[in-house]
């Protein structure tokens, strides 16, 4: 029997993005303030119980070695079946941005599989499959607002935000995530790190006490910006014209996405409208998008397989109908 599911996979933002330090296994400590934003890629799924597993994709921006396919494969060994697994996606989060979309769909699968294999992987075997895939992975099993910290992978859920309208700009530059790491410079003083620390708190604080991305954005941070902007001028000059007439812009990631923050629809269309004409923005792309709550996106998760789900289940990951109740 084919099982299949059609899945939005949503993109990510960084609202506050600080790097520390490099640690002896050569990833760098952060902390960072993930959510989950409208922006979505399309993953669709066909799943088949087999003998032997093959696992098949058809992918619209032609990517190497997907993650798509290394996901499919760990939770295949993780849940010890074999199966002919058909995937298709058609990539809308713009690549080499920042904005997680491999990431996204890596997660996307994770969630997915289980359910329609018939099987049952807990949370924190889910956390720790993804770990192995990406710093951004874990983030995609639960959604919402929350902080990472180590290299991403240590996920730590806050409470819902006010679901925020957002303009993502693509402005079409590919920044490449090693050399933006190696041009920070990190040094070795705790002090330094500790006043870093000490700044996120205080934004995490104003986070939770506002509720409001926008209202806490004054005094958010990307470490990343300095340096990639001393490349990129040109995503200095889009961030201040962003920043100027919203509620506050930020680079996501390590780039290039640059997004703005407004209150309501209207003030980002209205942001949208007066950009468009500045030649600053002649190659970039905009995208509309908001906010999108931990709660808003595991209700998403529960339409996208609720042909495989039972209805009166609320349990996160979803479970799947076919499996055998303990």
């Amino acid at each position: 029997m084919t099982r299949r599911a059609r899945l939005r996979s949503l993109a990510k933002i960084n609202l506050d993005l600080r790097v520390l330090h490099r640690n002896p296994d050569g990833f760098h400590e952060m902390r960072t303030v993930f959510h989950t934003i409208s922006l979505s890629d399309l993953l669709e799924v066909e799943y088949v119980a087999s003998r032997r597993t093959e696992i098949d994709i058809e992918d619209s921006a032609q990517i190497p070695d997907n993650l798509v396919v290394r996901a499919a494969r760990l939770a295949l060994d993780a849940l010890r079946m074999n199966a002919r697994v058909q995937f298709r996606l058609t990539k809308r989060i713009p690549m080499g941005g920042g904005l997680g979309g491999g990431s996204s769909n890596a997660g996307a699968v994770l969630l997915a599989l289980p359910v329609l294999a018939g099987r049952i992987l807990p949370l924190e075997t889910l956390l720790e499959l993804a770990a192995g895939l990406g710093s951004d992975v874990p983030f995609f099993l639960q959604g919402g607002a929350a902080v990472g910290i180590g290299r991403g992978t240590e996920i730590y859920p806050l409470a819902d935000l006010a679901e925020e309208s957002l303009l993502l700009v693509a402005p079409g530059v590919h920044v490449s995530t090693g050399p933006a790491y190696q041009t920070l410079n990190r040094g070795s003083s705790p002090g330094a790190w500790m006043r870093s620390i000490q700044n996120f708190q205080s934004y995490v604080s104003e986070l939770e006490r506002a509720g409001s991305a926008v209202t806490a954005s004054p005094i958010s941070v990307n470490d990343f910006e300095s340096s990639v902007f001393s490349q990129y001028p040109q995503l200095r000059r889009i961030r201040a014209k962003l920043s100027a007439l919203g509620g506050g812009a930020r680079m996501t990631g390590s780039g290039s996405a640059i997004f703005g923050l407004f209150s309501s629809d209207e003030k980002r269309r209205s942001a949208e409208k007066r950009l468009t004409a500045d030649r600053t923005f002649r190659n970039s792309r905009f995208l509309n998008a908001s906010l999108v709550r931990r709660s808003a996106y595991q209700q998403l998760w529960r339409r996208q397989l609720k042909e495989h789900i039972t209805a009166a289940d609320d349990s996160w990951p979803p479970r799947s109908r076919y499996a055998k109740r303990p």
